[in-house]
């Protein structure tokens, strides 16, 4: 749905976007990842029509954001981090007027707009002005407004911003449906969302992509050796020796806990010891109280990826 090939962006010697190329199908939740300065709200707002590239080109459905910038448009939903609302309309008021602007056919309006308040959650406050809301309820009537015209394409920046943990759980549920039918670009610095909303995940520094694949993919590549904690109910000299005969384990540390024993089993990258250990718990007639394989969270790629990154 969405292809950028060679996009560059230049503000006089600054390179802002540095001749970056990728491609976002229809059905996909793509987090786009990346510190202050990055180059990440810049990509954004040449996809969404806001401002030209200095070279390479974007197209959204085969349609250039340049040289046909208005169907593009009428493609995209966008929710800046600054929803643009006007604090001194009714909710009902605002979206009305942003439908017409969109030129939604008259006669669907108000199911359209029916149904977009009830997936953002706004019936109870329909009839109040935006300006008397609290910040969770602007940002769901911005997330409204980015919707209120059925586009194909959302880009979303910082969606949940304000909204309380139950709001954030049900918008988290609105985008991964919405990304059924859709193309949704999420950007969020909260790291944790992105793991639990996106189905793949890129992260630009400096104005290059240095990261894209799916947040499994990105966990795993960081990770080097594999690390499995366990606790087996026997002394640590019990179950040294038997646990570093496991082909592949390189170093093993062990810490005495009320009887029981804590291991650590750094391994030989790609290997997952899990199947062997049990193996050797079970032959050795040893009770397994806990194992689990220790994973870098999508925000320890994005630390190491990101070092250096300068803010705005």
């Amino acid at each position: 749905m969405i292809e950028v090939t060679n996009l560059t962006k230049r503000y006089g010697e600054t390179v802002a976007v540095d001749d970056i190329s990728f491609s976002v199908p229809t059905g996909q939740v793509l987090g786009f990842l990346g510190p202050n300065g990055a180059g990440k709200t810049t990509s954004v707002r040449i996809i969404t029509c806001y401002m030209p590239p200095t070279s390479g080109t974007v197209t959204v459905d085969g349609l250039d954001v340049v040289e046909q910038s208005m169907e593009v448009r009428k493609k995209i939903g966008y929710l800046p981090e600054s929803a643009p609302l006007y604090p001194d309309m009714d909710v009902i008021e605002y979206l009305e007027y942003i439908l017409a602007l969109r030129g939604g056919p008259k006669s669907e309006r108000r199911r359209r707009i029916k149904q977009v308040v009830e997936m953002c959650g706004l019936g109870d406050v329909i009839a109040r002005g935006i300006g008397e809301l609290s910040k969770g309820f602007r940002q769901r009537v911005g997330l409204a407004q980015a919707m209120i015209h059925n586009p194909e394409i959302l880009v979303l920046d910082e969606p949940t911003v304000g909204l309380d943990p139950n709001q954030i759980v049900e918008i988290r549920n609105l985008i991964k449906a919405l990304g059924r039918q859709k193309t949704v670009i999420l950007c969020s610095h909260i790291l944790p969302e992105v793991e639990a909303t996106c189905d793949h995940v890129m992260i630009i520094d400096r104005g290059k992509i240095v990261a894209n694949g799916t947040p499994e993919t990105l966990q795993h590549s960081l990770s080097g050796k594999t690390v499995v904690n366990v606790e087996i109910n026997q002394k640590p000299d019990t179950v040294r020796g038997a646990l570093m005969s496991i082909d592949g384990v390189e170093d093993l540390k062990t810490y005495p806990v009320n009887g029981t024993t804590r291991c650590e089993l750094v391994c030989r990258q790609g290997l997952d010891p899990r199947e062997a250990i049990f193996h050797k718990v079970v032959e050795n007639r040893w009770v397994l109280l806990e194992m689990k394989q220790e994973v870098s969270s999508l925000e320890d790629v994005f630390r190491e990826l990101t070092k250096g990154g300068r803010d705005e």
